[in-house]
C-alpha cells in the first residue's frame, strides 16, 4: 500500500459511487472510437433549460450580484420556495427553515452524518440511489435496507418497514417518485407510514421528493410534509435539476425542522459556504416564471414511460411495470438467465446502449437494470429494436 494511502481517513473508503456516470463516461469514451451509443443510463431530462431561467442568472451576473450570500440562500429565493411549497404540496412552511444548496445530494449528505455515527441504524430503500447507502456507511451507522420488488409494483412493505425500526433506527429514508423504479407512495400508504412513525418518536425521517413534479395519471403527489405530526422531525429533500432541466446548475433545497436548521446552515458553512449567487436567482425565476415548461415536457416523459413499458414486455427475458413517476422503468431480467452487470455490459459493448445494472442500486437490484427514458422517443425504439432483435436471433443463452 501506498504511504499516502495509510495517511487517508479510513472512513473515505466506505464511500461508494454513482454507477451513471461511470457508464455515461464508458459511453462517451465508445463514442468518440465511433461506436452509435444511444444514451438510457444517465437520469438526466434532455431538454434545455428554459430561456427565462437563464436570463435570470445572466441578469443576475450583469447587474453585480456574485458575491457571498446568506449561507441559508437568499430571503428572496427561500420566500420563493415556501410559495411553490404551499402552491404544489399543500404545506406551510416558514423561510427561515429553507436551506438552499448547490444540489440535492447536500441535504442528503447533511442528515445522514447528522443521525448517523456508532451504534446508530438508518433504514433505506433497496433498490435504491446508490449515495444513501455510500453515506450511511460513511457515516459509520449501520445500513439497514427495506426491499423493494417488482412483485409488488416496488412499493413499500408496510409491515417490513415496521419490522425493522428498533431502539437504535436513527432515520429512514424516503424516496417518491422513486430512482431507481418510478414507483410512488399513495395516499393510503402514507398514512399507513405515519402512522408507524408516530408510534416510534425516537425516528427522524429524509423525504427524498425531487421528483414530486413528475406525476404520472393525475395522480396526487403526497409530502410529508402535509403531516403536522412529524414537521418536527421531518427534513424535506427537493430542487431544480429534474423539474426544470437544470442538472448542471447545481441548486436544491432542504426543508428543515426548526431544532435542526442551525445545524445545517453551520454544515454549509463549513464546507461551501453559500450556493451560487446568479444559480439563486435562475432558480427564483424558475419557480416563478411559467410552469408550462414542466408541463410540456412531463408529458413527453409520459408518451415515453408508455412506450417503453409496452415495447420492453415485447423482449423475452424482460418484464416490466408502468412508472408511476420520475422518468425510470426497471425491468426484471431474470428470466434471461443472466447477472445484471452482464446484460448491463453486454447491452453496452454489444448493443451500443447505455443502462445502469440493478445491482448498482443495491443488493436487492440484483436481477434488474434501470433504463432511462430521459431520451427522444425515436432512440427509446432503436434501443429497444436492438435488444428485442438481439434476444430473437443471438439469444441471452449465447450472450
Amino acid at each position: 500500500m501506498d504511504k499516502k494511502e495509510n495517511l487517508i481517513n479510513s472512513n473515505l473508503k466506505n464511500l461508494g459511487t454513482e454507477s451513471a456516470f461511470l457508464i455515461l463516461a464508458k459511453g462517451e469514451e465508445l463514442k468518440k472510437h465511433g461506436k452509435d451509443i444511444i444514451n438510457l443510463g444517465i437520469g438526466q431530462p434532455d431538454f434545455p433549460t428554459p430561456n427565462h431561467i437563464s436570463e435570470a442568472a445572466i441578469k443576475a451576473i450583469k447587474d453585480g450580484k456574485h458575491g457571498y450570500t446568506n449561507a441559508r440562500g437568499i430571503l428572496e429565493l427561500r420566500e420563493t420556495v415556501a410559495k411553490h411549497i404551499y402552491n404544489f404540496k399543500n404545506a406551510i412552511v416558514d423561510p427561515t427553515n429553507i436551506i438552499i444548496v448547490p444540489g440535492g445530494k447536500i441535504t442528503m449528505w447533511h442528515a445522514i452524518l447528522m443521525f448517523g455515527g456508532k451504534d446508530k441504524e438508518i433504514i433505506f430503500p433497496n433498490p435504491g440511489f446508490p449515495i444513501y447507502e455510500s453515506l450511511i456507511n460513511y457515516s459509520g451507522s449501520k445500513p439497514v435496507p427495506y426491499k423493494l420488488s417488482i412483485d409488488n409494483n416496488f412499493e413499500i412493505e408496510i409491515d417490513q418497514l415496521s419490522d425493522l425500526i428498533t431502539s437504535k433506527t436513527s432515520l429512514i429514508i424516503f424516496n417518491s417518485p422513486s430512482n431507481p423504479n418510478g414507483s410512488l407512495i399513495s395516499k393510503k400508504d402514507m398514512d399507513n407510514i405515519v402512522s408507524i412513525l408516530e408510534k416510534n418518536q425516537h425516528v427522524n425521517i429524509l423525504s427524498d421528493e425531487i421528483y414530486s413534479r413528475i406525476v404520472y395519471d393525475k395522480k396526487k403527489y403526497t409530502s410529508f410534509l402535509t403531516y403536522p405530526q412529524l414537521r418536527d422531525r421531518v427534513i424535506i429533500l427537493d430542487g431544480w435539476s429534474k423539474t426544470y432541466a437544470m442538472t448542471g446548475w447545481r441548486i436544491g433545497y432542504g426543508v428543515w425542522p426548526e431544532s435542526l436548521t442551525p445545524i445545517a446552515e453551520r454544515m454549509n458553512i463549513n464546507s461551501f459556504s453559500c450556493t451560487n449567487t446568479p444559480t439563486q436567482y435562475a432558480a427564483v425565476a424558475a419557480l416563478e416564471g411559467p410552469q408550462s415548461c414542466v408541463d410540456i415536457m412531463v408529458d413527453h416523459f409520459n408518451k415515453r414511460r408508455k412506450l417503453i413499458y409496452e415495447k420492453l414486455n415485447e423482449i423475452e427475458g424482460f418484464e416490466c411495470n408502468i412508472s408511476k413517476g420520475a422518468f425510470y422503468s426497471m425491468p426484471s431480467i431474470k428470466k434471461t438467465g443472466l447477472k445484471s452487470d452482464k446484460v448491463q455490459d453486454l447491452l453496452l459493448y454489444k448493443l451500443g446502449i447505455t443502462t445502469v445494472s440493478g445491482k448498482s442500486f443495491g443488493s436487492y437490484g440484483e436481477g434488474y437494470i434501470r433504463l432511462s427514458y430521459a431520451n427522444s422517443e425515436e432512440n427509446i425504439k432503436k434501443a429497444i429494436k436492438r435488444i428485442k432483435d438481439f434476444s430473437e436471433t443471438e439469444g441471452w443463452n449465447n450472450a
